[in-house]
């Protein structure tokens, strides 16, 4: 597998070649993932509705990002891209609070971070940028943002807010941001905004015209059944395979199959 870096993923617009993009929070699906056909490994705030347990992602701190990151560098063998977010209020308000959050995420192993927002968080993205560290932007549906709006609820559904988007991406894009995810919009609005950057957009159900698309690992594996999403495609199912397992494995404990000649030392 060639080794990704930011340069290689601009090319990729350039190309005409889809990124491929799934998040990843521990170090055995890194190892796997990898070794795989995938580009970006992201380190998503999802963690925090994913594994633990949050109603959303706003509970998620900077320590949580931290261990999250450094798990999945420590898998990461096929030197994929690693990208982590930036979780709520590190970065929003404060541009030097901003840096050395962001620092953090580098250290503790990641390539990039991704950050929410566009014009309103615009000096705290230039701050970083100018401590040398690369970043993704993400716009459209902010899940940190959703008490704010009302809850995870499609974006740009009028001519205000998509111009509005369009301008913040050019707004990043200008900043140095080196690709976008646009999430939960509708699908030629994301055409539009694709079609006017250089910059790689990533398509988090914002439909088929973007340059990548990112889903969230357990989301695509059929393994999270909490709440699934329209833009989700289920490749597997893995919470029936696991739940199968388990089940076979308690009734062999209980009638005495297991452990068998094989599985014990002399």
């Amino acid at each position: 597998m060639i080794q990704k870096n930011i340069s290689a993923i601009i090319d990729m617009k350039k190309n005409k070649s889809k990124l491929v993009v799934l998040t990843c929070y521990d170090a055995n699906m890194s190892k796997l993932l990898s070794n795989l056909d995938v580009d970006i490994l992201l380190v998503g705030d999802s963690v925090g509705m994913v594994k633990l347990g949050y109603s959303n992602t706003l509970s998620v701190t900077i320590e949580d990002m931290i261990h999250h990151t450094k798990a999945v560098k420590r898998g990461n063998t096929g030197n994929k891209l690693i990208v982590a977010d930036m979780p709520y209020m590190t970065y929003e308000n404060n541009p030097q609070e901003a840096v050395i959050n962001a620092k953090k995420l580098i250290d503790a192993g990641a390539d990039a971070v991704k950050v929410e927002g566009g014009q309103e968080i615009l000096p705290s993205i230039k701050e970083i940028l100018s401590a040398n560290i690369s970043v993704m932007g993400h716009l459209g549906l902010m899940p940190q943002s959703v008490e704010k709006i009302g809850g995870f609820k499609v974006q740009c559904r009028d001519e205000q807010s998509a111009q509005k988007l369009l301008e913040d991406s050019i707004i990043l894009q200008q900043a140095g941001v080196f690709s976008i995810v646009l999430e939960c919009i509708p699908q030629m609005v994301a055409k539009n905004v694709t079609e006017k950057l250089d910059i790689s957009t990533i398509s988090c159900g914002a439909g088929r015209y973007c340059d990548g698309q990112v889903l969230v690992l357990d989301d695509m594996l059929g393994m999270f059944s909490d709440f699934t999403p329209k833009f989700v495609k289920k490749y597997a199912n893995l919470a029936q395979t696991i739940k199968d397992a388990v089940e076979l494995y308690s009734k062999e404990v209980r009638t005495e199959k297991f452990p068998e000649e094989g599985n014990t030392y002399k």
